[in-house]
């Protein structure tokens, strides 16, 4: 894993997942390895789903066709995309299968230091993306819900957490 990617890991944890409740049901979409589910499980959390693209998730297939894969309107209290929405506009898929004052917990490059975020994938010192960054928003820009609490992480990041509203 490289010295970045390993760091950016400890620091989601600390500041987000601390932040959910262990009863809470939370589904992590692009899951990738597993590494956040490990420790969610590890850690008490019980009600982790995790969903991607490819085995070994748990929920095999894309976000945007939650209603194929046996996923419900407003079913989840906490939505987990990490390094996602720079690749897939998902953003109201989440919003629907977030119950009320539900959170969207996301992590992107900033859209103007995407080129940075390219040098140091070729230097090795951060994980190399696994498709093109098609869909870089500016977490300022994101609608679809009632409040957000944004934070820029080494200039280079965008740390957001988007509550839906509560109906």
């Amino acid at each position: 894993m490289p010295i970045l990617s390993e760091l950016a890991r400890r620091k989601k944890i600390t500041y987000f997942i601390h932040r959910i409740p262990k009863q809470h049901k939370i589904l992590e979409i692009g899951c990738a390895s597993g590494w956040l589910g490990n420790y969610l499980r590890q850690n008490g959390w019980t009600n982790y789903s995790g969903l991607d693209l490819h085995p070994p998730a748990d929920i095999v297939g894309d976000i945007r066709e939650w209603q194929n894969l046996g996923i419900k309107p407003q079913s989840f209290d906490v939505i987990i995309a990490f390094e996602v929405l720079e690749h897939v506009d998902c953003l109201r898929e989440c919003c629907e299968i977030l119950k009320p004052g539900g959170m969207l917990m996301a992590t992107s490059p900033l859209p103007s230091m995407d080129g940075v975020m390219k040098f140091l994938e070729w230097t090795g010192l951060n994980q190399k993306r696994t498709s093109p960054h098609d869909h870089l928003i500016n977490f300022h820009d994101v609608s679809y819900f009632a409040h957000k609490e944004i934070k820029t992480v080494c200039f280079l990041s965008q740390w957001g957490i988007f509550w839906k509203c509560r109906r």
